[in-house]
């Protein structure tokens, strides 16, 4: 169903119209099956209990004349002639799609098993977009409990299916048997017959090149050639070329596939990229030091500051909200009830008569503006995220237009937001429960606004606060029209709510990273983030936020702020920065961890240009450090990547030591090791224990170590001792060159 929200006074609102799609019915939401922010017009997804038809399937009708075999009824599920369990990585028993990017490479696994002693083999099989089959053979890893596995990578967007099939393997079969009959003497040349009886019928399968078929067909005549001796005969089609060809293009009968579960492959930003945020009215904010007044920022002087932020390398600039600012119940400097009329306000508490969240400040400017400093950005390599705060001041339209949007008290006020013991008088949270197809479809409105404005990435505040339901469902709603739409959440709540919220859509995830500060706790998180939620939930590390200021950032100098950025950039693909980081603004307000005089409630002009060369404050700022980091993260891949990290021994308590390795499209490697100090108050000494297997080596080689940041070589091996703090380097960023 589609239809057109207007303003109820008849004129739309700015950005025009939009055709809405509202959410499905229970029933219809199952027929798309296909989780969310399904790309593309999916009208069917298969479920876990609709595999691809087979002889084994019930979900398929199968031709009575050719169903032979009973199969089991529900409350069972038909386990398949070749048994195929506990397939991962799959979410939610395949209710929601695992996630990806082009190219990322992800571990595929599963149980595969048959009775008695014939061969069995497996094979995973992506199936793209387009319906093709992309088959990849599968290893055993372990005989015994019957693990498979495979790597695979999808290259391109777009919903895919991934399946695994356990298969009989009659080649490997009588390969193991003719092998142990003939060296023992038993039935040799009932076994060689057979072989070529075999070799002759592979090589009439379909998908067999006709070089392939006479390859086969020539193997069957050496089983056949009695004056070879058997033994020769056998290592001549279970050895070279033969063996090759069935290897590559292998016979598979009984072929029982699992389910097909759903696969979102999304671009690589929604994987890897560098954030920095800024407050749009604070770039180009001067103050007058005669009259005491602050002139605001404009969208076209925030357009200035992009130079600097590009030059640093970030691939996303993220704008709080520019949206007009109420002035009922107005926060004044650090959070206070008593804003002078001068005051702007929090740029959260949106909507004033000049409009709402489908609107512009007039102090930035206007559409006009925003649409030059989209263009600006994009000239410079940058991609805009806006922040998209569903909540109202008192003074938004839609608190006069759609009262029944909001929750009424006993006592007839709108409640205004709470998270005890903190108020919020100056913000309205909205109710999705009374009119939730008119909250829904206002909001997918003035989210198409800025999307027609260029805007490709939203970071949205506190979504845990609403629907869950409400987000799979814009999410996967603007994802039908805008796939490349990306989505961060900023939820810093409960494991189980966050995990939810990215499984059903968000691309990516705040993280409590702020608050890991030791290597148990950074190793175990990361441990869960790489490993566990990594089929769904990308996160995104931000060692401060205009939210938070943790004590560690604080009290502790220069090398922490340093290592926090490092690590933050280096041990997942995707951080953030907030504006300031570069000059350590670490003095926070008194009783709160966050920054006093914050840019929440008020103007900051951090005067830039002092700290450039020449200027009063040259070599204050972090700027070039932010820059080399940003540099390091593009030059290797291994880094942009969530799944390959691997943690080394360190023998301080404070030193941690980690390595990323990716083969890249090439075949050649990049391995990168990081080393941090965590305690940025002391220079420590540690012997290093490197895990070789882990950096692609043997455990007796030896490689050369250059550190990146500061163009330093040394020799390493398996075990080194190293010196990091603030009187050198908090962390070694090095990249592995083999001797």
């Amino acid at each position: 169903m589609a239809f057109t929200r207007t303003h109820p006074r008849g004129a739309p609102r700015r950005g025009g119209n939009v055709s809405t799609r509202l959410p499905p019915s229970e029933p219809e939401a199952r027929r798309r099956a296909g989780g969310a922010g399904s790309v593309g017009r999916v009208t069917s997804t298969p479920l876990p209990t609709d595999p691809p038809a087979s002889p084994s399937n019930p979900s398929v009708d199968p031709d009575p004349a050719e169903q032979t075999v009973p199969l089991s009824t529900p409350p069972q599920t038909p386990i398949g002639r070749i048994p195929v369990l506990d397939v991962t990585p799959v979410v939610d028993g395949g209710a929601r799609p695992t996630k990806s990017v082009v190219g990322e490479a992800f571990l595929v696994t599963a149980t595969v098993l048959r009775e008695g002693h014939d061969a069995v083999n497996a094979s995973v099989v992506l199936t793209d977009p387009d319906g093709t089959d992309h088959v990849q053979p599968m290893v055993c890893t372990n005989v015994g409990l019957n693990q498979w596995e495979a790597v695979v990578t999808a290259d391109r967007t777009g919903l895919w299916t991934f399946r695994v099939e356990g298969w009989s393997d009659p080649y490997g079969t009588w390969e193991h048997d003719a092998t142990v009959k003939i060296q023992a003497g038993v039935d040799t040349d009932l076994m060689l017959a057979e072989g070529a009886l075999f070799l002759e019928r592979a090589a009439e399968t379909e998908n067999r090149t006709p070089e392939g078929a006479a390859l086969l067909r020539q193997g069957a005549a050496t089983l056949r050639d009695e004056s070879r001796p058997a033994q020769v005969r056998l290592s001549a089609v279970t050895h070279g070329p033969v063996h090759d060809e069935l290897t590559t293009t292998p016979v598979r009968d009984l072929v029982s596939p699992s389910a097909a579960y759903p696969l979102l492959v999304e671009r690589e930003l929604a994987l890897a990229g560098a954030w920095y945020e800024f407050f749009p009215r604070s770039e180009g904010a001067t103050y007058d030091e005669t009259t005491h007044t602050w002139r605001s920022g404009t969208l076209r002087t925030a357009a200035e500051r992009l130079d600097a932020v590009a030059d640093m390398g970030f691939d996303v600039i993220y704008l709080t909200p520019i949206h007009p600012i109420g002035s009922a119940a107005k926060k004044g400097p650090n959070n206070t009830l008593d804003a002078g009329p001068d005051d702007p306000g929090s740029p959260y508490a949106i909507g004033s008569p000049d409009g709402g969240h489908d609107a512009i400040h007039p102090d930035l400017g206007t559409f006009e503006d925003f649409d030059a400093f989209v263009a600006r950005a994009r000239e410079l390599g940058l991609e805009v995220a806006l922040d998209l705060a569903l909540q109202c001041s008192p003074d938004h339209p839609w608190v006069a237009e759609h009262p029944e949007w909001f929750t009424t008290r006993a006592d007839g006020t709108i409640a205004y937001a709470e998270n005890p013991p903190k108020k919020y008088q100056d913000i309205y949270p909205l109710n999705f429960d009374n009119d939730p197809a008119g909250i829904y479809a206002e909001v997918r409105r003035v989210v198409q606004v800025w999307i027609d404005h260029g805007v490709t990435l939203f970071r949205v505040d506190n979504p845990h606060t609403k629907p869950v339901e409400f987000w799979q469902w814009l999410i996967q709603d603007v994802a039908q029209d805008h796939p490349d739409i990306i989505w961060l959440s900023e939820a810093f709540t409960k494991p189980a709510m966050m995990r939810t919220l990215a499984k059903v859509g968000f691309q990516q995830s705040y993280t409590y990273y702020a608050w890991r500060n030791t290597k148990p706790e950074l190793e175990e998180y990361v441990t869960e983030l790489a490993g566990e939620t990594s089929p769904y939930m990308r996160p995104s590390f931000w060692p401060t936020t205009h939210d938070i200021l943790t004590p560690y950032m604080q009290f502790g100098g220069p090398a922490a702020w340093k290592l926090r950025a490092a690590l933050a950039g280096t041990l997942v693909p995707t951080y953030g920065i907030y504006a300031g980081y570069e000059l350590m603004e670490h003095v926070a307000r008194p009783g709160a961890e966050e920054q006093i005089d914050n840019e929440k409630y008020q103007y900051k002009d951090r005067e830039w240009s002092s700290y450039d060369a020449g200027g009063p404050r040259e070599g204050q700022s972090l700027a070039y450090y932010l820059k080399r980091l940003n540099e390091i993260r593009r030059a290797h891949p291994a880094l942009q990547w969530l799944r390959n990290i691997a943690f080394h021994h360190a023998d301080d308590a404070n030193i941690m030591a980690f390595s990323k390795r990716r083969i890249l499209d090439d075949g050649r490697e990049d391995v990168v090791i990081v080393i941090a100090n965590l305690d940025p108050h002391s220079t420590r000494w540690s012997r290093v224990v490197f895990d070789m297997e882990a950096l692609g080596l043997h455990p007796d080689e030896g490689f050369r170590a250059h550190d990146l940041v500061t163009d330093q070589w040394w020799d390493f091996h398996r075990e080194v001792m190293v010196q990091l703090g603030p009187d050198h380097e908090p962390v070694h960023i090095i990249e592995l060159v083999r001797w």
